[in-house]
């Protein structure tokens, strides 16, 4: 940064603030800063992602560390006036910590981050990202620097000494992929950056490459030291433009500073990475379709083996990791394995990124420690459930997951609880139900949406997932039948076990999961016609109730002109005419309209 500036004010210029308007604050606030003949003492940042969405814009002021949230043009001239020029604090945009309704000034203060462990997300949200001075200030490169005076066969054993596993779903050991691949005899082996992260809520990938893109390209360059590659790709979907034009400007940064492309520091070592851009096919995460994609073909999985180790892009040996695998590479060749295994499980080693989403207070990022509980993340980071409403279960691993219930709110979350559990970490999607949520619907949502992804190749997965759907349908349209849960029960087994890649084989998880701890809905479905969460539409009826105190508000909302009733009268619903859109319950301010 600026040393001879006296402040920095860092403003979020990730995908979620700057949908909320945040690319409109630096300019107010650099013409603002003009205007009072301070441009030169007070730098203004453009950064990645800090984490908090639910909160965005977000700005910060150094070296004071205050944290203001919301924040929008209007408010430029308070920050300018008040706190950049008579150093107070502007009190109305500090964060309010849900669980006290407390403002926090401190960014490091807040409980959100002060219970994080950043690791992989160190430098988003606190350097400028199309800036490789300011990564390299962060210490960035010297990993890679460390790397090449090394033999690759010490690199991959720091690698496997840290125990970091895979962080794009099945968590295989990251320094083991990368023996296999080194082992493999070719004139020509292949890195590739997996970033096509499609899981419904998930964004953790978009955010590290948004908000550090060289920290992927060093990692990359490390792991092609590693294996003996000097080609990569980073395969990322195109619905990420700002990711897609940071990685572009990343890549030119270090081919001209001398960090990739040809004889690297002089060392002989060469790398070069290349974009690929996915259509957004879901199916293209796994690594043999994401491979088949790459080479101009339809984005389809294979059988393994041979693996991709072996071969992969091309017929030749091939390594493939996630972006936050990649991402946790460069810190643990820079301070040696030791920090990152003591961190975390004894099978679990280091952090992992998760995106916290749903009913929860803190919609956003959080990296934490291998082994924390699931209670820790939602309640002390996530802050609670909104709205005083009851937590009722977390989905967690995507639509590839499992729902988990209140009861195993303190289970470790590592890879091996978490498949005990009936659920898996996947690449760390993990979306947040209330009491208002109903656990069938919530199955039905997932596996519509694999159904959909489904590239067809195999039998089990394109017609199986379809029959799931169909029976989840009628369930929730009140025709099930108690035949539907065992029917359910043996087709999710048969193609867990004979679909042909992890799409299909993970595809009944959220529904196998959900009948384990959440039957009792099934049943109430089927046998009562009733969704004990007033859900599906097609098993709810409303009733005005004695509490009606005729204020008429609900007959006004009405959009079928069901409601009848004079002011200051009883009113009632018609139910042939109601069209069951929940108008009327949402505002009654009596709560005198009963749904079930």
């Amino acid at each position: 940064m600026d040393k001879l500036a006296r402040a920095h004010v860092l403003v979020c210029g990730g995908t979620g603030c700057s949908s909320s308007g945040s690319k409109l604050i630096i300019p107010e606030l650099r013409e603002k800063l003009r205007r009072f003949g301070m441009e030169d003492e007070v730098k203004v940042v453009e950064t990645g992602c800090h984490g908090l969405c639910e909160m965005g814009p977000l700005v910060i002021v150094y070296p004071e560390g205050v944290f203001y949230v919301r924040v929008h043009p209007k408010d430029v001239d308070d920050i300018v006036e008040t706190h950049l020029l008579k150093g107070s604090v502007v009190e109305r945009l500090l964060f309010r910590e849900p669980a006290t309704n407390e403002t926090v000034a401190g960014y490091d203060d807040i409980a959100f981050y002060k219970h994080q462990k950043r690791y992989a997300l160190k430098n988003c949200g606190h350097i400028d990202p199309e800036s490789i001075e300011e990564y390299i200030g962060a210490d960035g490169y010297e990993g890679l620097i460390k790397v090449l005076s090394m033999k690759p066969e010490d690199v991959i054993e720091e690698i496997k000494a840290s125990g970091l596993r895979g962080r794009g779903g099945a968590g295989f050991p990251t320094g083991m992929k990368w023996q296999f691949t080194r082992a493999a005899t070719s004139d020509q082996k292949y890195v590739i950056c997996n970033a096509d992260e499609g899981d419904p809520g998930a964004f953790m990938d978009r955010s590290v490459l948004e908000g550090d893109p060289h920290r992927v390209l060093e990692g990359m360059a490390i792991c092609g030291y590693a294996i003996g590659s000097d080609e990569g790709y980073i395969y990322c979907r195109a619905e990420y433009p700002l990711a897609i034009k940071r990685l572009r400007i990343a890549i030119a940064q270090a081919e001209l500073s001398g960090l990739l492309g040809v004889d690297i520091m002089g060392s002989g070592f060469s790398f070069n990475i290349h974009i690929k851009e996915g259509a957004g096919a879901f199916v293209c995460g796994e690594e043999t379709a994401l491979i088949a994609s790459i080479e101009g073909r339809r984005g389809m999985p294979r059988p393994r083996p041979p693996f991709p180790a072996n071969s992969g892009l091309w017929g030749k040996p091939t390594n493939i990791n996630n972006v936050e695998t990649f991402a946790n590479v460069p810190s643990i060749m820079r301070d040696g394995a030791g920090y990152f295994a003591s961190q975390g499980t004894e099978t679990s080693k280091g952090t992992k990124v998760f995106a916290l989403t749903g009913k929860i207070n803190n919609t956003g990022l959080a990296e934490v420690p291998m082994g924390i509980t699931m209670r820790k993340i939602i309640y002390d980071i996530g802050g609670g459930v909104p709205n005083g409403r009851n937590f009722k279960a977390v989905q967690i691993g995507g639509p590839s997951g499992g729902c988990l219930p209140e009861g195993m709110l303190d289970l470790s979350i590592d890879y091996e609880s978490l498949t005990k559990a009936g659920a898996m970490m996947g690449s760390g999607g993990l979306v947040v139900m209330d009491d208002t949520t109903c656990m069938v619907d919530m199955a039905r949502y997932f596996l519509n949406f694999t159904q959909d992804e489904s590239c067809g190749k195999c039998t089990p997965c394109r017609e199986g997932t379809k029959r799931m759907l169909e029976i989840l349908n009628r369930i929730c349209s009140g025709d099930g039948k108690d035949e539907d849960i065992p029917l359910l029960e043996t087709l999710a087994k048969s193609i867990k076990a004979a679909s042909l890649c992890a799409l299909g084989q993970t595809a009944p998880n959220p529904v196998l999961s959900t009948l384990r701890f959440f039957r009792d809905e099934y049943e109430a479905h089927i046998r009562d016609h009733r969704c004990p969460a007033g859900a599906c539409a097609a098993l709810i009826g409303y009733l005005i109730t004695d509490s009606c105190r005729g204020c008429g508000l609900c007959k006004k909302v009405c959009p079928a002109d069901a409601i009848t009733g004079e002011m200051k009268g009883m009113h009632k619903i018609d139910p042939e005419k109601c069209v069951k859109c929940g108008a009327c319950y949402d505002k009654c301010p009596f709560k005198a309209i009963d749904k079930g």
